[in-house]
């Protein structure tokens, strides 16, 4: 069945009771002496700061991984802007590659969305393996999602790894955990502390280190009231928008009984300009089909202007859309605020409103 790029191999695509599930392949775990490519499907960052890059590979280095930096790892930034097609190679490439185990892309950037047609499906959904990244790697966690494959929303080479050694060591230990040590099982902890960003990285005293950390007051449980489970999607907010209405945007059936997730970029866009694409997801009729929806520790925001968001985001799905019953959960760590949780993408989850916990239930790895 393919539908807008909505093309399940090797996932099998299944109808319930329930309506429509997809039984997401999940790639091996990692292991010591194992291979991981590294990407820039994006913005060449590495090519513009090589510390903060190489900074962040010495923590895959320390877990004991073997290191393969593809073409575009350090690719000149203007050139890599210039040529999504070899971007796109290096994806299809490292899917082929059969000593790759893992994926991480270098950074994020703005326009991921443009090596897209050429990706491989067939490469790609035949090599199941870990995909991590976040922000605009949102792109090719939908292209792989849609070919059947789980992965992993989860910090970058040059932002997350990078500053881990002066994050709470309790990040550390997730990213690892969440890569080395599947379990059937899994409770998702709120942070206690956070920031917004890293000082200048042209500065070389500022080689790994984060933003002032500011005091957390966990997750803001907006509504709902029962327990939900559903497979987990989504990624950041602005890229999203890059992608709807493309051949490489989920069809509508896709979206049965997802928890989904959005999270904002270090662009901070606007109250306005959020309340927008809220909008534009009821008019798709994703509020009647998903189980839940999270939203993020909104990246720059003010108490007060998380607080406004807040009461936006919940008018609008109960209000606007008639869903006051659906449960909401806003100010989640993940994406663009450290430390952040790695979700990964096709895997189930619960949201159990009563006792206000977010947990894996079932193993997202092999």
């Amino acid at each position: 069945m393919s539908e807008k790029g909505f093309e399940f191999r090797p996932g099998k695509f299944e109808q319930s009771e329930n309506g429509i599930n997809m039984n997401y392949i999940k790639p091996q775990r990692l292991k010591e002496g194992d291979t991981v490519a590294i990407v820039s499907p994006s913005w060449g960052g590495p090519s513009v700061f090589p510390a903060v890059y190489e900074h962040g590979l010495k923590v895959l280095l320390a877990w004991g991984l073997n290191i393969k930096e593809f073409p575009t790892a350090r690719m000149d930034a203007a050139f890599l802007r210039n040529n999504p097609r070899i971007r796109a190679q290096d994806i299809n490439d490292a899917f082929a590659d059969t000593e790759v185990k893992a994926i991480f892309a270098s950074i994020g950037g703005d326009d991921s969305v443009r090596i897209l047609p050429f990706l491989d499906k067939k490469i790609i959904a035949s090599n199941p393996k870990i995909l991590m990244g976040y922000s605009d790697t949102s792109t090719l966690h939908v292209f792989a999602n849609l070919q059947g494959l789980a992965s992993f929303y989860g910090p970058s080479i040059m932002a997350g790894f990078s500053q881990m050694n002066n994050l709470p060591v309790s990040f550390k230990n997730h990213v690892r955990e969440m890569l080395f040590e599947p379990k059937e099982y899994y409770e998702y902890k709120p942070y206690q502390t956070y920031c917004d960003g890293y000082p200048d990285w042209a500065n070389k005293e500022n080689l790994g280190k984060v933003n002032p950390m500011k005091a957390d007051d966990g997750w803001h449980w907006l509504q709902g009231k029962a327990t939900v489970q559903g497979e987990l999607f989504g990624g950041c907010i602005e890229v999203f928008e890059m992608m709807k209405a493309t051949e490489f945007w989920p069809a509508q059936e896709f979206w049965k009984d997802k928890i989904f997730f959005l999270e904002t970029s270090e662009e901070k866009p606007s109250i306005h300009y959020i309340d927008h694409v809220l909008r534009n997801y009821g008019m798709l009729g994703v509020y009647d089909t998903i189980s839940g929806f999270i939203f993020s520790r909104a990246r720059d925001y003010s108490d007060e202007e998380k607080k406004e968001l807040e009461e936006k985001i919940a008018s609008i799905i109960a209000n606007e859309f008639g869903k006051p019953d659906l449960s909401i959960i806003a100010n989640f760590d993940v994406g663009h605020t450290d430390p952040q949780v790695v979700l990964p993408l096709g895997v189930k989850a619960e949201i159990d409103c009563e006792t206000k916990k977010i947990r894996l239930v079932e193993s997202w790895l092999q």
